[in-house]
């Protein structure tokens, strides 16, 4: 590679070949050598920028973080009932009774329990270390691209990936994405590390990071594993034979750190564990690789909303949950979350392989190292980017924050290379068209939500297509003139390619991000529900669900969608429940006729005006937690101690609700769509006879008259229960709610038939 201005014009180091190893241990001296030349070339502004880089990134997953109250309640429960129970927290059980676990893997939930555990419930307790990960984040990703291109290529890629929309919702709130983002980013760091020098013990470490990552959200982990094998096998500085060895011993490793709680799971006696959510045979290995795997891809998401075997979902292309195509992360919704940066990281990965495809194997130099890290980010960015944009099954909008850090990274090493050979016309010319692609692109974006700051999108695309014929310009004038014009070109490009992420994240952070779909930035003309995420494509609901009712086996009287438990002063959200025209009104999603799932509209009034985001309780309360009145929330505190459950209820995010209020373990009977046989009829009759349970919640009957609950294969245990319980037991009206008093029997047979 070449240098075209000098160092002392240029932010970027620049670049020498590194002496050639000669065996292992001189590898290790060499590594050692170049990160101890790196710190001796640390300018002085370095350490100042880096912290001001954290920080900012802090405020920013700090700010107002309250306001989403408990986020998504079906797993802040499971964090409420981890931080009471060890048992509860080893499986990640929905309810310290442990009747049932979500429906994945629970390192994530470990730890926001422990945070609840040693500071209480509450809002920030849940999600403070979801931001702390996203700091956590942003620093590794840091050290990643500094370390062959710079502190200043790493603050782009720092910067670039804490204003991704995506990242900035997800680092606030309490899905398992958050950590997984992170462990991806870890894992590529390690993999880069081991590459320079071949070393075995980074390629270990990046199988500890993957096997926590499987934990984490089950096979999703695994998306990144055959870009970073390969690029592995075929690039470390040692013999083949070495290199496909340390490959086997990292994917041991990778094995053993995700292995050890599936194999107890799966090895302790069923009897004595909760039931495996989203399960259908109480399995973990059939949800790994049926729900959680192979299914979305498919589509064949048995017990999922909408799914059934044989894939598909509801409809053609992406089943349920929108078209598929090589389009689907730059189109409605889907393109504000992530897609800012990602046709310029596109780019800039097949210029950054261009000008460095001519180097030697990865440790023989810094620029064949370079190409390495080009390699592993963009394999990681392309597998899982190809996997989200056709996969058939369940999708939400906010996976994509797993893709952040590969295009964030990407950007930061491609401005980096294209800068520093900005004096060929080539160069100059990609790094100048990359430019004036982001503005158009942004531009696109912020016209997507009408009315959302006009003004805006024409200030991103002036300033960015000046600042890329600038950059164009800078690289033909003489040296010093120039190169301060190609800075400050630069500077106002970078301006330009933030500014609107930056106002998607600010908007973002200064509203409530509630429920089990949420998207970032202001509503969408065309997207899912208005910005908030429609529940189902193409105006298809799911089987079983319907605009007036919602999903059956919602509270009696319509689960409001609260925060129930929230924090003094956080949110509440309005009622789902309520009727506007004969219409079921979701809260902040329109007028009536545009209310439900799939209908038309959005949010009333402008863009992101309504000031929440994501599901506000949701049909039947599948999508976020009922709002809990007070006499409901005494009326399950009295006499709590003598159950093991409090009440019990049909669906995860209806129990949620009523265990945040109360803080007394509500079982969620099928687990989170109420499609789950867990418990079956017989086992829940034999909890009510030995007294276990204090009230079953009621909820309204189903399309032809059954009771509430989905239909799973194995059977209707939702509705049987539900039948059985409404036939044999005595209703208590608490606030608006039906409770049936499991301790008073209509006759002393009949609760025992």
């Amino acid at each position: 590679m070449t240098t075209a201005v000098p160092p002392m014009d240029s932010p970027f180091p620049e670049r020498a070949p590194a002496p050639h190893p000669a065996s292992p241990a001189a590898g290790s001296a060499t590594d050692a050598n170049a990160t101890a030349a790196a710190g001796a070339r640390r300018p002085r502004w370095e350490r100042p920028a880096l912290a001001a880089l954290l920080l900012a990134t802090a405020a920013l997953l700090l700010w107002n973080l309250s306001a989403s109250g408990y986020a998504n309640s079906f797993y802040s429960a499971a964090v409420q009932a981890g931080s009471e129970s060890w048992k509860a927290f080893f499986f990640g059980s929905s309810d310290a009774g442990n009747s049932i676990t979500v429906d994945k893997p629970p390192a994530a939930l470990w730890p926001m329990a422990l945070s609840v555990r040693l500071f209480g419930l509450g809002s920030w307790q849940i999600l403070v270390p979801q931001a702390l990960m996203g700091v956590a984040a942003t620093a590794v990703l840091y050290a990643a691209v500094r370390r062959h291109f710079g502190p200043a290529a790493a603050l782009i890629s720092g910067a670039a990936f804490a204003l991704t929309p995506v990242a900035a919702l997800m680092f606030r709130f309490n899905n398992p994405d958050a950590l997984l983002a992170l462990l991806m980013t870890v894992t590529v760091y390690c993999v880069l590390r081991a590459l320079d020098g071949a070393h075995t013990k980074w390629l270990v470490w990046a199988g500890v990071a993957i096997g926590f990552a499987f934990l984490t959200k089950t096979l999703q982990a695994f998306l990144i594993l055959p870009p970073l094998a390969l690029v592995y096998a075929v690039c470390a500085p040692t013999r083949l034979r070495r290199r496909l060895g340390q490959l086997v011993l990292a994917g041991a490793v990778a094995v053993v750190a995700g292995g050890w709680w599936v194999a107890i799971v799966e090895l302790w006696p069923a009897s004595s564990r909760p039931y495996i959510g989203g399960s259908q045979t109480n399995s973990f290995l059939e949800l790994t690789l049926g729900y959680n795997g192979l299914g979305r891809i498919n589509g064949n998401e048995v017990g999922s909303v909408g799914g059934r075997p044989g894939g598909g979902g509801n409809g053609g292309g992406g089943g349920g949950w929108g078209e598929t195509g090589i389009d689907r992360l730059f189109s409605g919704n889907v393109g504000g979350q992530i897609s800012w940066l990602l046709p310029a990281a596109l780019v800039l990965l097949v210029a950054g392989l261009v000008v460095t495809w001519r180097a030697r194997r990865a440790a023989d130099s810094l620029e064949g190292m370079a190409r390495a890290a080009f390699l592993v980010w963009g394999g990681a960015l392309l597998v899982t980017a190809l996997v989200f944009s056709y996969m058939q099954g369940i999708f939400h909008e906010y996976y994509t924050v797993a893709l952040a850090p590969f295009v964030a990274a990407l950007v930061g090493m491609g401005v980096s290379v294209l800068w520093e050979e900005r004096g060929s016309t080539a160069a100059a010319l990609t790094l100048s068209g990359t430019l004036a692609l982001t503005a158009w692109w942004s531009y696109v974006l912020l016209g997507r939500s009408p009315g959302y700051l006009p003004w805006l999108r024409w200030t991103v695309l002036a300033a960015g297509l000046l600042a890329a014929a600038g950059l164009f310009l800078g690289a033909r004038f003489g040296r010093r003139f120039g190169g301060r014009f190609a800075l400050g070109a630069a500077a106002l490009g970078l301006g330009a390619a933030l500014a609107g992420p930056l106002a998607y994240c600010l908007t973002t952070v200064n509203s409530a991000s509630v429920g089990s779909i949420v998207t970032a930035g202001p509503a969408v003309s065309g997207g899912r529900m208005g910005g908030g995420g429609r529940f189902f494509a193409g105006g298809e609901l799911p089987p079983g669900m319907n605009p007036q009712g919602g999903l059956p086996g919602g509270a009696q009287g319509g689960p409001q969608g609260g925060l129930p438990g929230a924090p003094q002063g956080g949110p509440r959200q309005g009622g789902a429940g309520q009727q506007q025209g004969g219409r079921q009104a979701w809260p902040g999603r329109g007028q009536a006729g545009q209310a439900f799932p799939g209908g038309p509209g959005g949010r009333t009034g402008a863009a992101g005006s309504s000031g929440r985001r994501g599901q506000a309780g949701g049909p039947g309360g599948l999508l976020n937690g009922t709002k809990v009145s007070a006499e409901a929330k005494a009326a399950l505190r009295q006499d709590a101690a003598r159950y093991t459950w409090a009440a019990a209820t049909i669906g995860a995010q209806n129990a949620a609700g009523y265990q945040l209020a109360s803080g007394e373990p509500v079982m969620p009977i099928g687990g989170f769509n109420g499609s789950d046989p867990s418990p079956t009829l017989a086992q829940f009759q034999e909890y009510v006879r030995a007294g276990r349970i204090h009230y079953f919640i009621g909820g309204e009957q189903g399309p032809g008259g059954e009771g509430p609950g989905m239909r799973g294969p194995g059977g209707n245990t939702s509705n049987e229960i539900t039948t059985w319980v409404t036939a044999n037991f005595r209703t208590v009206t608490v606030g608006s709610a039906t409770f049936y008093d499991l301790t008073a029997p209509v006759s002393a047979t009949s609760a025992s038939s």
